[in-house]
């Protein structure tokens, strides 16, 4: 009998842990992949004078995946700055304060957005299992939970006793946090991310904004493909998948064909127009291909004349709505990080784009430099990290995780866990999958 042969599309955090499974599993794996590196949405490249994460760029030990890599490749973690002076815009006005005061002005709205999360997943990595016919609690709840996935995150807030200030500050969190427009936004998706920190949103905050790794993100990738024996070809894209019950064809630009016994796509969402698949895909995966994410921001990082640790919040439509001290450098200058839920009102090279920006908050400061990458605009991702708009909770991700045939899927786009702004769930969804496949072929 001939050794089973899987190819996996992308070789990103989901492509590279699904390779790796299967080549311990003893199959035949290839791995072909669009862009002229590895890494997928997470890149660490040298930039301004020092390695920048352009993607994906926080870790935390109460992520279980990522924390296993790290285990395993001996990889060091540290903090990103506590900042000294705070600022957030409402009303037309700046107010300031300290970071506490921030965050002591956030709790209140964010304990109404969080309402029902311990209830709604009291095992955030089995997401709908409310919906399942396991589930036995009360059908008001259920209830519930459709009509808050009905509901944008900031919904609940507005009508009520919430002011202003209480609003614009979770609207800036959260169109930084969706990277994208949160009016639109799924409100239970906010609700999950607080459910896999122990529902408390300070440790919220501590999993998605505090602690990186002191290599960077290429510290795991890079280690994760040298573990792989297998061909790895880059610059290489994937025009066309046709996918039986048994057997698949992956067509590559220029027409080269390869047979196999299986694929597996770790293309995000918003890449996925660029590949024809045959048989098309079902009905009720194409339809949230042609809605897509919510992930229309950007990500961005200013460095300004002088030290300065800082901290910054702003409502809709604000170019950036959050935005931090990162980096303290030798020749005296600070490198900031920001977040928007619109790239396209952002010119990521532009020190002039930057100098708005920081206008927000601190007009006295003078931009030096600024740069990214726009993700939504790159043709290979098509969005920043996976946020789901209102209805795709429950109607959307989830059909990809099952098919009927030897095409399959990964990536933080159908994480059960963390489905964005982390890359734990591209390694859950690399190992699951993969595992998936091996049962399939045995």
């Amino acid at each position: 009998m001939s050794t089973p042969h899987v190819v996996v599309v992308g070789a990103g955090f989901a492509g590279l842990v699904a390779a790796r499974e299967l080549q311990m599993a003893g199959i035949d794996v290839e791995i072909v992949e669009a862009r002229e590196r590895i890494g997928g949405r997470a890149w660490t490249q040298e930039r301004m004078g020092r390695p920048l994460e352009l993607g994906a760029t926080w870790v935390h030990w109460m992520q279980p995946h990522v924390w296993s890599e790290i285990t395993r490749y001996g990889q060091g973690i540290h903090p990103s700055p506590y900042t000294d002076r705070a600022y957030w815009v409402t009303g037309g006005e700046v107010r300031s304060g300290t970071e506490a005061e921030l965050d002591a002005a956030l709790a209140r709205p964010m304990a109404k957005i969080f309402e029902r999360s311990a209830e709604y997943f009291p095992n955030p990595h089995d997401p709908l299992h409310i919906l399942s016919d396991a589930y036995r609690g009360p059908a008001e709840l259920r209830e519930q939970f459709l009509a808050d996935d009905a509901a944008g995150v900031l919904e609940c807030l507005r009508g009520g006793d919430f002011t202003q200030e209480e609003i614009d500050l979770c609207d800036g969190y959260w169109s930084a946090g969706y990277i994208g427009d949160p009016s639109q936004a799924s409100s239970l998706m906010a609700k999950q991310w607080v459910a896999l920190s122990d529902n408390r949103l300070p440790l919220l905050d501590e999993q998605t904004l505090r602690f990186k790794l002191v290599d960077g993100m290429r510290g795991i990738y890079e280690n994760i493909a040298a573990d792989l024996r297998c061909p790895l070809r880059l610059s290489t894209p994937v025009t066309a998948i046709e996918h039986l019950t048994s057997s698949a064809v992956v067509t590559l630009e220029g027409g080269e064909r390869i047979p196999c016994d299986a694929v597996v796509v770790t293309v995000p969402l918003g890449a996925l127009d660029t590949i024809e698949f045959t048989p098309a895909l079902p009905p009720s995966m194409r339809s949230v291909v042609d809605q897509k994410w919510n992930s229309t921001g950007c990500k961005i990082w200013i460095k300004v004349k002088g030290h300065h640790s800082i901290i910054g919040y702003a409502p809709t439509p604000a170019k950036v709505a959050v935005f931090r001290s990162e980096y303290f450098m030798d020749d005296g200058t600070t490198i900031c990080v920001g977040f928007g839920s619109h790239h396209d009102r952002v010119d990521l090279e532009d020190p002039a784009s930057g100098q708005e920006i920081v206008n927000q908050w601190r007009p006295d400061l003078e931009v030096l430099d600024c740069t990214g990458h726009d993700w939504v605009a790159d043709r290979w991702s098509g969005q920043a990290w996976a946020t789901l708009k209102k209805g795709q909770f429950t109607n959307g991700w989830h059909h990809f995780r099952e098919t009927d045939t030897r095409l399959h899927f990964a990536g933080a786009d159908w994480a059960s866990g963390w489905r964005g702004v982390v890359v734990d769930g591209a390694i859950e969804t690399g190992l699951s999958t993969a595992r998936k496949v091996i049962r399939e072929l045995a």
